[in-house]
């Protein structure tokens, strides 16, 4: 516990130390958390990262849509990717390899009915979409995931696509399944949770022999939905569609989406909370994982008792995705000393788990620097929204910054302890991975120490992350914590845009000798209203960065290419996401189909699509736009 409370005081070192600004979590929930031994924090151990392409996930910051156009080696990449355009495979829907390893390998439900119940000893129930649908129609669909598929484009031409893809009508060789798990939820347990509108369609093989499930969110209900209806809307069903996507291009690791379709039924919500529900049009969004487990998916288990599922569940998920880990031998020599005391020795190669959490909390602390990174919140940080793949899962009420506040949540349910805010993800994902690391505790699958190794390595693994890329998007020549916290200290103050503003940055150049009034001069867009006093502060600032700079001998042209190509013009603002709905729900997609294809370049230029950059208009900041109850 102790050590959690040290990382927990040491990641937001620029979003909250530098402002002067908390927002910590709940005593009461952090007084759940399973009790480690403190770590001295004084080593340096050797990192534990797995082989190079062992999970085939985009976890790169140099995203392949990045601005790298004049590259040679960018250019002979694209001419040979040409070149194979004609050797791919392009499959049939009813040509597809379909190989249910989950549902082969792991215990499952006994009934198959959709009845809402505590489902015991099992990871799955077999249940099909119930959707009832009226006319479907397809709204738009992703080429780069149809190609991660072998899918054929022609087949979304087909008029009973949009069936398919509904669940309306059954795909070949499918064998649907809704996963069982639980969670918690703002801090506190839960209970059985499970896909209460999800329901996976199976798992394909590719042409690579990579593992890919299919999953429809708003099917129907399942046995885990509770109260609730099991469907999905347009407004929420766009949202999750796009960002899946947006995320992606960005370079950050994420559940894809396939396709989107609406279902020509209407679906009631209050979308408030408020007493005045509405009907809003339905619709179905395929999402696409190598896996949906989540750390819920193990909690479940672990708190009734049932560790054998527990291991199994583990075993199933090393198999599988991290096979590298299964293949470890002593020779590897993957031993970190946590102390001075010959006991206190943590051999990763002589425990499978322990290598696997350690590497889950790194994929975890790499996935949240990348989030802090781009400015984006995801909202709903629950147990059961964290992927052990280290994807960013279940699109609810997240948000881009706009204005840079770092108690910024797009969560109206966040409000107003605000423990889901942008300065509190860091935290967020350390105590979900204590979480983690309880359950497989209970388990004994490992030992307080490992646990403890694993919790510290995400906050090593985090700050080694975070500072490279506040580095990168800045053009350092080296990591400057003093530079970087007075930056964001001034960005809080003048609640300055928080990806237009680094875009922006690079256009300063590397010369002492501009004169100070000139200096303000490219960042005039987006330093708006400020008087004289915090004028002299960002001349202050610049005139340090500035110095900064003229310690490297980079031209400026290459430091701004090298700047723009990880600091996005486009991302996919709350009030993008809107317009593109309100055009939806009359019939029109185009303005999906075009904000999808800005998304996928969001570090290009993109002449003519300048609009998408623009700052949010004043409509942008109405409820129902800028903030969002979990509901959507």
């Amino acid at each position: 516990m102790a050590m959690l409370s040290h990382l927990s005081a040491s990641l937001l070192s620029h979003t909250a130390t530098a402002l002067h600004f908390r927002l910590p979590l709940a005593s009461a929930s952090l007084a759940k958390l399973h009790s480690y031994p403190p770590n001295p924090f004084n080593l340096r151990p050797r990192r534990f990262f797995p082989p190079a392409g062992s999970l085939p996930t985009n976890v790169s910051m140099d995203s392949p849509s990045r601005n790298a156009d004049l590259s040679v080696d960018s250019v002979a990449d694209g001419l040979r990717k040409q070149s194979l355009v004609e050797d791919k495979v392009k499959l049939g829907l009813e040509d597809l390899n379909w190989d249910h390893s989950f549902v082969r390998e792991l215990p499952g439900d006994p009934r198959s009915d959709a009845i809402p119940r505590e489902v015991l000893n099992a990871c799955y129930t077999n249940v099909s979409p119930s959707v009832e649908v009226e006319d479907p129609q397809l709204v738009a669909w992703s080429e780069s995931v149809a190609d991660l598929l072998d899918i054929d484009p022609k087949e979304f031409e087909r008029p009973d696509f949009p069936y398919l893809f509904s669940g309306a009508t059954p795909l070949v060789g499918g064998m649907p399944y809704a996963q069982c798990y639980g969670g918690h939820q703002f801090g506190m347990w839960a209970g059985q949770l499970g896909d209460g509108r999800a329901i996976t369609l199976g798992e394909l093989l590719n042409s690579k022999s990579q593992r890919w499930e299919l999953q429809l969110k708003g099917a129907g209900k399942t046995p885990y939905s509770r109260f609730a209806d099991g469907l999905a809307v347009l407004r929420s069903s766009i949202r999750e569609f796009l960002c899946s996507e947006a995320i992606h291009c960005l370079g950050i690791p994420t559940t894809r989406a396939l396709c989107l379709v609406t279902t020509g039924k209407f679906v009631t919500r209050d979308m408030f909370y408020d007493g005045n529900p509405k009907d809003e049009p339905g619709a179905i969004v395929c999402r696409v994982a190598q896996s949906f487990l989540r750390f819920g998916s193990y909690q479940i288990h672990a708190s009734r008792g049932k560790f054998d599922i527990v291991r199994a569940l583990a075993d199933y998920a090393i198999r599988h995705h991290f096979p590298h880990i299964e293949n470890m031998s002593r020779s590897e020599s993957l031993s970190f000393s946590t102390g001075k005391e010959d006991d206190s020795i943590v051999d990763l190669t002589s425990n499978k788990y322990a290598a696997w959490i350690v590497e889950v909390a790194e994929l975890t602390a790499s996935l949240v620097a990348r989030w802090q990174g781009v400015g984006f919140t995801h909202g709903v940080l629950n147990t059961d929204n964290m992927s052990v793949l280290g994807l960013t899962i279940d699109y609810g009420p997240f948000g881009f910054l706009d204005a840079f506040d770092p108690s910024f949540t797009p969560n109206t349910t966040d409000l107003p302890g605000r423990r889901y805010c942008f300065a509190n993800q860091p935290d967020i994902g350390l105590w979900n991975i204590a979480q983690f690391a309880s359950t497989l505790s209970s388990a004994q699958l490992i030992n307080d120490k490992e646990a403890n190794y694993a919790m510290e390595r995400y906050g090593t693994k985090f700050m080694e992350e975070y500072e490279s890329i506040m580095t990168r998007k800045l053009g350092l020549p080296k990591y400057n914590k003093q530079l970087i916290s007075k930056l964001l200290n001034n960005m809080a103050v003048d609640k300055v845009d928080y990806t237009n503003f680094f875009r922006l940055l690079s256009n300063i150049k590397a010369d002492p000798s501009i004169p100070e009034d000139q200096l303000l001069v490219p960042l005039k867009a987006v330093l708006l209203d400020i008087g004289k006093e915090r004028k002299d502060a960002w001349t202050s600032w610049v005139k340090s960065y500035i110095e900064e700079l003229s310690s490297s001998d980079i031209p400026d042209e290459e430091r701004k290419a090298s700047m723009n190509s990880v600091n996005p013009k486009y991302i996919l603002r709350n009030y993008l996401c809107q317009s593109a709905i309100d055009a939806a729900e009359t019939g029109d997609f185009g303005e999906v189909r075009r904000l999808l294809k800005v998304m996928e370049r969001p570090y290009d230029d993109q002449p003519g699509m300048e609009k998408y950059a623009r700052l949010p208009p004043a409509w942008a900041y109405r409820p129902g736009v800028c903030m969002l109850s979990c509901s959507s």
